[in-house]
């Protein structure tokens, strides 16, 4: 393994606003889909990229980043296993964001001077306020399957 590399790059436009929720212990999770262009030959196309944030990361997608804003995201690639609600195993790869800057701007019908943060709907979310989310959901660092 030390000459494997587990490093993803992209640069895209997010699908629709980051989802925020926080962990039994308050540290913040976001995840939201990329959209990634790409060209060939005779045909153009679009990849969705699903990236999850954690901790100070997540707060700062969160707060700044919008359906449509461009945006490079560096992190690395999981694929993690869960159960959904008929108990049957479910896989779902994702990117884990280590690093995040905006590039470009927003999807060319907001104003440019609309303010970064989004204004809050409602009260704030709290710790466990999601039933259905699982942190269990993602291993931990050293859970290599080999």
């Amino acid at each position: 393994m030390a000459n494997d590399l587990n490093q993803c790059q992209f640069i895209g436009r997010l699908g629709k606003d980051p989802e925020q929720r926080f962990l039994p212990n308050g540290d913040a999770v976001v995840n939201f889909s990329l959209a990634v262009g790409w060209k060939g030959k005779d045909k153009e196309g679009c990849e969705w990229v699903n990236v999850v944030a954690f901790k100070k990361l997540a707060e700062i997608i969160a707060q700044y980043c919008t359906k449509g804003q461009q945006v490079y995201i560096s992190g690395k690639m999981r694929t993690r296993k869960w159960q959904d609600k008929e108990g049957q195993d479910r896989y779902s790869t994702e990117i884990v964001a280590d690093q995040m800057q905006m590039v470009g701007g927003g999807d060319g019908n907001r104003e440019e001077s609309r303010p970064a943060k989004r204004p809050s709907q409602g009260r704030e979310r709290q710790p466990g306020d999601d039933p259905d989310y699982n942190p269990a959901h993602f291993p931990p660092d050293d859970d290599f399957p080999f």
